[in-house]
């Protein structure tokens, strides 16, 4: 486990403690700065041997333990880079929040690290900085800072007295829930407002494990969603069952089937975030919202699924905030198997990386038994074995990610040790094709970033 990192004080010369990565020997990687505008993160050093691990998807200890600490360094440059953008210095009203933050800390370190870490806080904190530079547009919430300093001191059981402002008569705590006060207007919080038992209180619902909370609370769960990617509201007692026995269900068998990838979701989840029913999406992830999945409610063999393709966006996402990987814009152009429509060299990349993960899960789940589990593997690694090649042939691509991309197929070749019964992967390479000529013939002026 890595150390917790002091909170910088509002306004101070210092920043966080730089999180390094255990692994020393290559020279710091490029640290490009991170995507929020916030600044750049300290170093991390990265050796060929770790980058490749990583390009294979396969979970290891020292990969997570990297990731985690990315988001970690990330979270607090952000977090810097607010308090030094907000207004009043260290005597108003963000800086006395951040004064109780810092006292909740000296009591339980870890509850504010919980809290300041929450999935829900980064695009809280990415939006309001983006306000905060942006005059003309609407208004930063920097009153939220005030309810994560009041979850946090709750958390660390504080003797304090805090008055926040309820929004549509509704008060959200970070971590914990939210209060409906009974009257309007502001509320004071003590160290004796938060009771589990008090009809005004709805707890945030934890997940049998109690490892990851499902979050149909927080305002900031899933901002910048798109369209087809809707929240949940609150949800019944019985929808939290329903997502409880779900969730039981695919943990049983990811832990059956690949116990790495289990450990993995267990380290690098915090949330999961359900989405509202005709949902085009099965899952998604947000950028800003590291250790937060969004996704429909499913099947126990289709949430497993789901969750490792979606904690391999995490783990991308993370690393593409301390490697530059190629140096493509965001024009749609790319044939991905998986997609309709052109997609980006980062979206076929991300698209890549995840199904690599999901070929090498379904053939483990293939390899004890799992129904319809070949024929799974054999479609994932069809796909990916399609778009490896135009990957590779990319002229964006750093020196860094050509080898990220040589990691990646070396991964996809080792399978061949274990290949499907009968001509499963052949057949299924033959649809992928079909797939790939009628999207050429849908798409003539791509044709090119389709080729084979």
């Amino acid at each position: 486990m890595t150390r917790p990192v002091p909170l910088p004080g509002p306004r101070s010369s210092s920043g966080p403690e730089p999180a390094t990565a255990p692994a020393p020997g290559s020279g710091p990687a490029p640290v490009p700065g991170p995507r929020s505008g916030a600044g750049p993160l300290p170093g991390f050093a990265i050796t060929s041997h770790l980058l490749r691990a990583l390009a294979s998807t396969e979970p290891g200890a020292e990969g997570a333990r990297l990731i985690r600490d990315i988001r970690r360094s990330k979270r607090l440059v952000l977090l810097r880079a607010v308090l030094d953008a907000a207004p009043g210095g260290p005597d108003g009203e963000t800086g006395r929040h951040w004064a109780l933050l810092e006292e909740a800390e000296r009591r339980a370190p870890g509850a504010v690290r919980d809290v300041l870490h929450y999935p829900a806080t980064g695009t809280w904190a990415e939006e309001t900085l983006r306000r905060l530079h942006e005059p003309h547009g609407p208004a930063p919430d920097l009153a939220h800072l005030g309810a994560l300093a009041a979850a946090a001191a709750l958390r660390a059981g504080l003797d304090f007295k805090l008055t926040l402002r309820p929004l549509h008569g509704r008060l959200v705590l970070p971590t914990l829930g939210l209060l409906r006060p009974a009257r309007p207007g502001p509320v004071t919080l003590t160290q004796r407002s938060w009771d589990p038992a008090d009809p005004a209180v709805l707890a945030l619902h934890t997940l049998p494990g109690g490892g990851v909370a499902l979050d149909d609370l927080d305002p900031y769960r899933a901002l910048g969603h798109p369209v087809s990617v809707r929240p949940a509201r609150r949800l019944t007692p019985k929808g939290h069952k329903r997502w409880d026995i779900q969730w039981t269900g695919a943990l049983t068998l990811l832990e059956r089937y690949d116990s790495t990838r289990a450990h993995e979701v267990g380290e690098l989840l915090r949330t999961l975030v359900p989405l509202a029913g005709g949902a085009r999406s099965t899952g998604a992830t947000l950028p800003a919202a590291a250790g937060s999945v969004l996704v429909r409610g499913q099947t126990p063999p289709a949430l497993a699924a789901t969750l490792v393709h979606e904690v391999q966006h995490g783990k991308l996402t993370a690393l593409a905030d301390i490697l530059t990987l190629h140096t493509a814009d965001r024009t749609p152009c790319y044939w991905a198997p998986w997609r309709a429509d052109p997609r980006p060299l980062e979206g076929l990349l991300h698209g890549a990386y995840a199904h690599l993960a999901l070929a090498g899960y379904w053939q483990r789940a293939a390899l004890y038994g799992a129904r319809g589990a070949w024929a799974r593997h054999a479609r994932s690694r069809s796909q990916l074995a399609a778009v490896l090649p135009v990957l590779q042939g990319a002229r964006e691509l750093t020196v860094t990610g050509r080898e990220f991309i040589a990691g990646m197929t070396a991964a996809e070749r080792a399978m061949d040790d274990l290949p499907p019964p009968g001509d499963q992967h052949a057949t299924a390479r033959r649809a992928i094709d079909h797939e790939r000529r009628a999207w050429c013939a849908d798409h003539p002026e791509l044709a090119a970033f389709a080729a084979t």
